[in-house]
């Protein structure tokens, strides 16, 4: 296939989508909590809830989409993510609200996973590094744009209709993506159950990729941990930010743009493990500064977080591909599942310990997890 301009746009919107609703309600939780009557910890959930679907759905849409299809499972996940986007609009509570975000959460896998099947099949190894390149812009922006828009939104417009604008966006972009990506060419349907288990059997007897899935873990729980609960921390005294001001702070997020060329040259210089070990002590600094009071520290120190973060996933990832030779997918499948489950737990522990002892509590419990990160990369890994 020709990497035209139409093309490109096409897999940034599909990107973009995949993470536009994911995290979005971060900008808000503080609106949330006060029309739901919803606690800290509820409010977090709510962000662990979309998390966790995505989590669930990671290890069984590579063998679905190998069964049934590739663009038929993007352009029907990008559908479908609109209707439970729209519906929060109406949310009665927060629990009505979380299983809602629960549901969007579903829909991203089939989007993300079959995605990257997708481009595998179709294209040549020199385009599949262009177009991943566009496809990793597009969640970048993706996971900005979302708290961006949707905190600007509910200043604007009240956040039940802000949610209907988001919806609608996600719908756009669906159509856009039925319109201007091109049908598969390569793709065989090739559904073999049995295999697919005895590789899974394999994977969760390989030490090297239960610690990175344990590393993933560690690697989002700090992230949604630390970006839901400063939300909390600075609508409170002596901040008293608005949804907008807290919207603008995920700026820092577009540090992924900067920080994924930057992972590939440290990793060539110390290898995967020693940049793990780098980057989890970098991002330790981060949540360290952030227990300054002037809101400029605070935000070097959500700069300096975010960027150990990036840095760990992408090195992890290359840990992977190094280490497993054979069920690739299936192996990614699962560090996914580990990744966003450790998200879920985040947005729990973390609410937990931001009721118990507000910002500080949080700090040291994102600082015990990125210890066990530390720890993990150290005895769990071999050098690579």
């Amino acid at each position: 296939m020709k990497l035209n301009t139409l093309l490109k746009t096409a897999v940034f919107l599909i990107g973009m989508s995949a993470f536009l609703q994911v995290y979005s309600v971060q900008a808000v939780l503080p609106v949330l909590m006060a029309e739901l009557n919803a606690t800290a910890v509820q409010a977090g959930l709510s962000v662990g809830a979309t998390v966790l679907g995505v989590a669930l759905m990671s290890p069984f849409m590579g063998m679905l989409s190998d069964a049934f299809g590739r663009k038929v499972f993007i352009v029907g996940s990008l559908l479908y993510l609109a209707v439970p986007t729209v519906l929060l609009a109406v949310a009665p509570n927060i629990e009505i609200f979380t299983l809602l975000r629960f549901l969007q959460g579903l829909a991203v896998p089939g989007i993300t996973v079959v995605l990257i099947a997708y481009i595998g099949e179709e294209f040549m190894p020199d385009e599949i590094m262009r177009l991943m390149a566009v496809y990793v812009s597009g969640t970048v922006a993706g996971g900005f744009l979302g708290r961006f828009l949707l905190g600007h939104f509910t200043e604007l417009m009240g956040w039940r209709a802000a949610f209907v604008a988001m919806g609608l966006l996600s719908l756009a972009c669906a159509v856009f993506v039925w319109k201007q990506l091109p049908k598969s060419q390569n793709f065989a349907a090739k559904p073999n159950v049995q295999t697919a288990l005895a590789t899974l059997k394999s994977h969760l007897r390989n030490r090297y990729v239960v610690a990175a899935c344990l590393l993933g873990m560690c690697v989002l729980f700090s992230l949604v941990g630390c970006f839901t609960y400063i939300n909390l921390h600075l609508a409170a005294e002596p901040y008293r930010l608005g949804s907008s001001t807290l919207a603008n702070i995920f700026a820092v997020y577009l540090i992924g743009m900067v920080i994924t060329p930057l992972s590939a040259k440290l990793m060539k210089r110390f290898g995967s493990v020693n940049t793990v070990l780098l980057a989890v002590g970098l991002s330790m600094g981060g949540v360290l500064l952030t227990v300054s009071e002037p809101l400029p520290w605070i935000v070097a120190g959500l700069v300096l977080m975010s960027s150990g973060v990036f840095i760990t996933q992408a090195a992890t990832i290359n840990y992977i591909a190094a280490n497993v030779k054979e069920g690739r997918s299936l192996a990614s499948g699962l560090y996914y599942m580990a990744y966003y489950s450790g998200g879920t737990l985040g947005a729990w522990l973390c609410g937990l310990a931001f009721d118990g002892g507000a910002w500080s509590g949080v700090v040291w419990t994102l600082l015990s997890v990125q210890v066990l990160a530390l720890l993990i990369a150290k005895k769990g890994m071999k050098a690579v």
